[in-house]
């Protein structure tokens, strides 16, 4: 797990192991304005990781370039687990890169709604396997800068945790293989009870 704090740090790591991997990104922001793209190219040679970002600061945004449908919004509003994760797989499939991140949230010091304060950041990333992970942070009306800053920590982090790959990976074929080992001891103990059936008339 990524503990760093400083953002360029993140981006580096994240820049370095997508490079490792052959994974391209897509960004798409709401309250952090373009920040994570941002951050992401401010490294330099980031052009063979970094695809695009999508700033969709309005609803409308939200619908024309990422596709998120109008229920969505209107039901659990633009600032919500839902939104960010259709944000995500938008940003997935109209840049057709390998990983994806979203963000919306309320930076402030306006815009809170009931049971949605000053701070609350909902996170979405998608990959290209049909991997997708969410993350609700309710960072507190620490100010504006440092809510967008905190986001774009956060953003990265879950970038980078996506770009490790999926763990089921390396579990798969020692399932596979243990479950061979008590089939293939099952047919010579078949056949020789078979034989000691068949020896005893």
């Amino acid at each position: 797990m990524t503990t760093s704090s400083d953002p360029r740090a993140l981006a580096r790591l994240l820049l370095d192991l997508c490079r490792m991997r052959k994974l391209t990104i897509a960004t798409a922001e709401s309250c952090t304005g373009g920040l994570v793209a941002g951050a992401l190219t401010d490294i330099p040679g980031s052009s063979d990781v970094v695809d695009r970002g999508f700033i969709t600061y309005s609803n409308d945004a939200k619908r024309a370039m990422l596709g998120v449908n109008a229920s969505t919004l209107e039901n659990f509003g633009a600032v919500s687990r839902e939104t960010a994760m259709a944000m995500a797989v938008g940003a997935l499939e109209s840049a057709d890169v390998d990983l994806a991140v979203a963000i919306t949230g309320i930076a402030g010091p306006g815009g809170a709604t009931p049971g949605k304060p000053v701070g609350l950041v909902h996170f979405a990333a998608a990959a290209r396997d049909g991997r997708i992970v969410d993350r609700e942070k309710r960072f507190g009306a620490v100010g504006r800068t440092e809510v967008r800053r905190l986001a774009v920590i956060e953003a990265l982090r879950l970038l980078t945790e996506l770009a490790r790959g999926p763990k089921p990976a390396v579990k798969r074929p020692r399932a596979t293989a243990h479950r061979s080992r008590p089939r293939a001891a099952r047919k010579p103990r078949q056949s020789a009870g078979t034989r000691r059936r068949t020896s005893r008339p």
